[in-house]
C-alpha cells in the first residue's frame, strides 16, 4: 500500500496555469506507473493522465486535457507532477494521484482542490 500527498492546487482564472505535485511513499517508486485523477461535484472520478514506470515513461491523457496538461515524474523525489495550462472552468475538481497506468491500485489521499474561475 502506497500513501499519497497531493499539493499545488488553488484558485486561478480561466487561461491560467497550475502545477500539481504528488508525493508517494515507499521504496518501489521507480517500478510503478502513476496516474492523476479528478472528481468534480456530482461527477465520477476520472483518469486525467498517466505515466508508465521506468525510463522514457509512456504517457496518456484524457481527450479533454490533451495538449494542455503534462504528466511527469521525478524518481529521486518520489514525486509525480501534473502541469496544467490553459485551464478552463470545466477543469474545476479535486485532483488525486494513485498507482496504476489504467486504473487505481491504492487507497485515495485527500487530493488537492483546483478551482478555475471565468
Amino acid at each position: 500500500q502506497v500513501q499519497f500527498v497531493e499539493s499545488g492546487g488553488g484558485l486561478v482564472q480561466a487561461g491560467g496555469s497550475l502545477r500539481l505535485s504528488c508525493a508517494a511513499s515507499g521504496s518501489t517508486f521507480r517500478s510503478n506507473a502513476f496516474g492523476w485523477y479528478r472528481q468534480a461535484p456530482g461527477k465520477q472520478r476520472e483518469l486525467v493522465a498517466a505515466i508508465s514506470s521506468g525510463s522514457g515513461g509512456i504517457t496518456k491523457y484524457a481527450d479533454s486535457v490533451k495538449g494542455r496538461f503534462t504528466i511527469s515524474r521525478e524518481n529521486a523525489k518520489n514525486t509525480v507532477y501534473l502541469q496544467m495550462n490553459s485551464l478552463w472552468p470545466e477543469d474545476t475538481a479535486v485532483y488525486y494521484c494513485n498507482r496504476g497506468y489504467y486504473s487505481p491500485v491504492d487507497s485515495w489521499g485527500q487530493g488537492t482542490q483546483v478551482t478555475v474561475s471565468s
